[in-house]
């Protein structure tokens, strides 16, 4: 894996924001699983602001790499902040957003978005593989919506299963770590001092790492990428 690390968490999102625009330029269609989250709402701004009239949004394609199952106009749905923060300020065509139906029925729902995933993507080894994916890591480890108590779900056969919030219970439909590992490219978007001890274990294998979900994102293309804040990586 290799790691970036900068002073804070806007220059997390303007470095990132760099990195995108030149990877997607002259790159065809570009399928992108994107992630929730407060580091990804400032990408989301930095590319509005910055890249709205340069990036052609016409080729790009944009998934979720998991969604909480709440309307699309819920505070909490990664669908509306996205909406907000990026595809109301720039050019993007409707087809091109294929958000996660939230409001539907959790288990339906991820095998709907499952089919969408295989109809959309070309497949290697049958398993859907986008161009790039977006991993955010909570505090406990998680990423996507695999937490450390459903670890099952990671290499489950389906392409999307339905994840539990292990405090709240919320819902939600999440691709697992088979679909992740399959991209052409993964990259974490890891900010603040919260993270910093999960960081240390995951990029040291120390303590409890093995439990961590986010230890197992090992791209077979070894195109991984830890874009940090000083902070997070404060313990390495």
């Amino acid at each position: 894996m290799k790691t970036k690390i900068y002073k804070n968490k806007q220059e997390v999102a303007e470095q990132f924001s760099a990195y995108f625009s030149n990877l997607v330029k002259d790159y065809g269609t570009f399928h992108v699983a994107l992630s929730g989250g407060s580091t990804p709402k400032l990408i989301f701004d930095v590319l509005a602001d910055s890249y709205g009239d340069t990036i052609d949004w016409s080729q790009i394609h944009f998934y979720w790499g998991d969604e909480r199952c709440v309307s699309p106009t819920d505070e909490q749905s990664n669908f509306k902040m996205t909406q907000d923060h990026l595809f109301s300020k720039i050019n993007v065509p409707k087809e091109n957003i294929h958000r996660v139906l939230g409001e539907n029925q959790p288990m339906g729902e991820a095998m709907r978005y499952a089919n969408l995933l295989e109809i959309n993507l070309d497949r290697v080894a049958d398993v859907p593989q986008f161009d790039l994916v977006l991993l955010g890591m909570g505090d406990d480890g998680h990423t996507a919506s695999i937490f450390p108590h459903e670890m099952e779900l990671w290499e489950a056969n389906d392409h999307c299963v339905v994840a539990t919030h292990p405090d709240s219970g919320q819902k939600r439909v999440s691709i697992t770590g088979t679909v992740i590992n399959k991209a052409k490219e993964v990259i974490f978007l890891v900010t603040g001092d919260a993270k910093a001890e999960k960081v240390k274990e995951i990029h040291g294998k120390l303590g409890g790492y093995k439990t961590y979900p986010a230890t197992f994102v090992t791209p077979e293309s070894d195109k991984l990428t830890w874009f940090m804040d000083e902070a997070a990586a404060s313990l390495l």
